[in-house]
């Protein structure tokens, strides 16, 4: 059994305000569907629209957010994970509370006195989405906020560490706190490519984390482009695997990449060698909404992992995450897993 606060995620926590829309909403505010941009100031006045038609639906998002509930849905232990990030001072804000804790996570944000909190606009037609991200306070978290004794006592407490790639835009140095603390505690740090972008444009900061971590998550664009960033002239997803899991490591643990693919097989590195798992393919016509997929995996990969599980349940797990969450609307799920 997993033990209360075993699990600790930090990154950018996002409400997803999603609604049903219409094309002439759609060409208000100049969006294409299939999309997701970062929201611009003609955006704005989105957020209000979206929230105020009767169909608005929030969800608690973000790319580790999503991992740590999946995780947490899939563990049914009350607290098991916890979470930190940084809100606003607005009902966003308090709707993300309410959200995180209906979910079972123990949530310590940081709230930011002058930003709002951030948001996705999720605008569904026809069963397609267009995603407009405005990161807001999101963007303002304080290594501060880490260091307090109430939120310090909940990276004592875990032994097992998420982050996204993501959060390497906002706070590395907190990244770094944690994954010396994991180091020197013989604790299990795990974080994810998350985007091309963060491999090309933060390299210098995520290779500074890389040695501390235990586990690589990300999927096949992703791996490429590490691999491309670091002149390794490969495109062979389980190569690049192979030598991420190879990059110098601090800590006694061996480094394990995991990397998915869609609908091909997850790779994983492991000393020296590569293992290949079949997804659960699921028929055209089931498939809802890929958003939050990538996330799902991690959750329910983590599921297992904190309960010392071989890694093949582990990745049968985030397999089985992940064909729940793409049946459906955003990173939701039903009310417990059948999962065994």
């Amino acid at each position: 059994m997993a033990s209360e606060g075993i699990l600790l995620g930090m990154g950018n926590p996002l409400l997803d305000i999603s609604a049903v829309v219409d094309q002439d909403f759609l060409n208000k505010y100049d969006l294409q569907l299939n999309n997701a941009i970062l929201a611009e100031d003609k955006h704005l006045p989105m957020y209000e629209e979206l929230a105020s038609n009767p169909n608005v639906e929030y969800i608690a998002g973000g790319a580790t957010q999503n991992s740590i509930r999946v995780a947490q849905w899939m563990l049914q232990v009350p607290s098991a994970t916890s979470y930190m990030g940084s809100i606003g001072k607005d009902k966003y804000g308090e709707e993300m509370k309410k959200n995180s804790r209906l979910a079972g996570v123990n949530v310590h944000y940081y709230e930011d006195e002058s930003a709002p909190t951030g948001t996705c606009g999720v605008c569904v037609v026809g069963g397609e989405r267009s995603l407009i991200a405005n990161l807001a306070a999101a963007n303002c978290y304080k290594v501060e906020h880490l260091k307090r004794p109430e939120n310090w006592a909940l990276v004592e407490k875990a032994k097992y560490f998420y982050i996204a790639g993501f959060f390497l835009t906002v706070s590395p140095e907190s990244i770094q706190l944690v994954a010396e603390h994991a180091a020197a505690n013989n604790k299990v740090f795990s974080m994810n490519l998350s985007a091309p972008f963060i491999c090309e444009f933060f390299k210098d900061v995520q290779e500074k984390a890389l040695p501390y971590m235990d586990y690589v998550f990300g999927n096949e664009t992703e791996a490429r482009t590490f691999s491309k960033v670091h002149g390794w002239e490969t495109d062979d997803v389980e190569q690049i695997a192979l030598k991420i899991s190879e990059w110098p490591k601090v800590g006694a643990r061996k480094r394990i990449t995991v990397i998915t693919q869609g609908a091909d097989p997850v790779v994983v590195a492991e000393d020296g060698k590569v293992k290949k798992f079949p997804v659960i393919l699921l028929p055209k016509e089931k498939l809802v909404d890929t958003n939050g997929a990538g996330d799902a995996f991690v959750g329910g990969f983590l599921s297992q992992l904190v309960q010392e599980k071989p890694i093949e349940d582990c990745v049968k797990a985030g397999c089985y995450a992940a064909n729940v969450i793409i049946q459906r609307s955003g990173c939701t799920y039903p009310e417990k897993p059948d999962f065994n």
